[in-house]
């Protein structure tokens, strides 16, 4: 079962390898090689049907602090241009709140203060980026389980989506997981990296941490919580930006 989890972290540099340079040039230029996209894809429907047979709450390794790595690179977009994010990282986020709704029998507004004051969970995990590299690094935050509990989701609600307050080539940025994901008890509401609040390059002031998926799928820069029955009609429909664009399969267990 083991070789069957790690197979999709194998086949990225597996397909990276092949696809000789691309990797300096980042993930856009990576995945216009049709051989490795392909390679990933169809491996989409094999992990997430081997991570939901080991059960709801396997976890993802955790590692201890003599593990961390000395630098840890960020991902995606590393600032935020929009004028109200500017001014909120200039208040240190005093005033902002993160909005969670949609099918939700009681939308929630939570300022950052009152996240911290949930039950805090911190882990040391390590980040597989789709580009072949990978770093270990501490994350605490609230779970997301309990706040949408807090919520109250209603029956038909299916997927969480993540919108972010970054645009990337300038379209909204966003992600999406279902619900068992969602309820796993390593997917946290992260505000803090290594035992700092987290910077903008990573994502401040929230980020998620689904550490069962890639990379792509922790969302940075994250505002808003949507509950949803389903992904259509949600941007392109197929549950992120990445996605939206056919670069990356919408599960990306590992």
């Amino acid at each position: 079962m083991s070789r069957l989890i790690l197979s999709r972290r194998h086949l990225i540099r597996a397909g990276a390898v092949g696809a000789g340079g691309l990797l300096l040039s980042g993930c856009d230029k990576l995945f216009e090689n049709r051989t490795f996209r392909e390679t990933l894809e169809s491996a989409e429907d094999l992990h997430q049907a081997t991570q939901r047979t080991l059960g709801r709450d396997a976890l993802a390794r955790e590692f201890s602090r003599a593990d961390m790595s000395p630098m840890f690179r960020a991902n995606g977009s590393r600032e935020v241009a929009d004028a109200v994010y500017q001014r909120h990282l200039q208040q240190d986020f005093a005033q902002w709140s993160l909005r969670v709704d949609g099918l939700v029998e009681r939308p929630l507004d939570l300022p950052l203060s009152m996240l911290k004051g949930f039950r805090q969970r911190t882990q040391i995990t390590r980040h597989d980026c789709v580009e072949g590299w990978s770093a270990i690094g501490q994350w605490t935050g609230p779970q997301l389980g309990p706040l949408l509990d807090l919520a109250r989701l209603k029956p038909e609600a299916n997927y969480i989506v993540f919108h972010c307050a970054d645009l990337y080539n300038g379209r909204p940025y966003y992600e999406s997981i279902d619900l068992v994901d969602a309820f796993h008890p390593q997917t946290i509401l992260a505000w803090a990296m290594n035992g700092k609040p987290l910077e903008q390059a990573h994502g401040a002031p929230l980020r998620l941490r689904v550490e069962r998926q890639l990379g792509y799928k922790h969302a940075k820069f994250v505002t808003r919580v949507e509950a949803v029955a389903s992904l259509d009609g949600i941007y392109g429909g197929k549950g992120g930006y990445w996605e939206d664009n056919g670069a990356y399969a919408w599960y990306a267990g590992i």
